[in-house]
């Protein structure tokens, strides 16, 4: 496994969106009896991710 990592940035959207399709692949997987731990770990992966709030540009120009 490589110690590259990729940054995304998504909405709230987005990120329900992003849970919603992984949830609904690994109840496909199950119905399959085919493993789910991957999924299960990338479901907590984007679950636990970070928030990061965006700077505004206008408050520091008022300033």
């Amino acid at each position: 496994m490589c110690d590259e990592k990729k940054v995304i940035t998504v909405d709230d959207f987005d990120h329900r969106l992003m849970v919603n399709g992984l949830t609904t692949f690994r109840n496909e997987l199950i119905r399959e009896e085919k493993p789910t731990e991957d999924v299960d770990e990338l479901i907590l992966k984007v679950i636990d991710a970070p928030t990061k709030k965006e700077k505004r540009k206008a408050d520091r120009e008022a300033r």
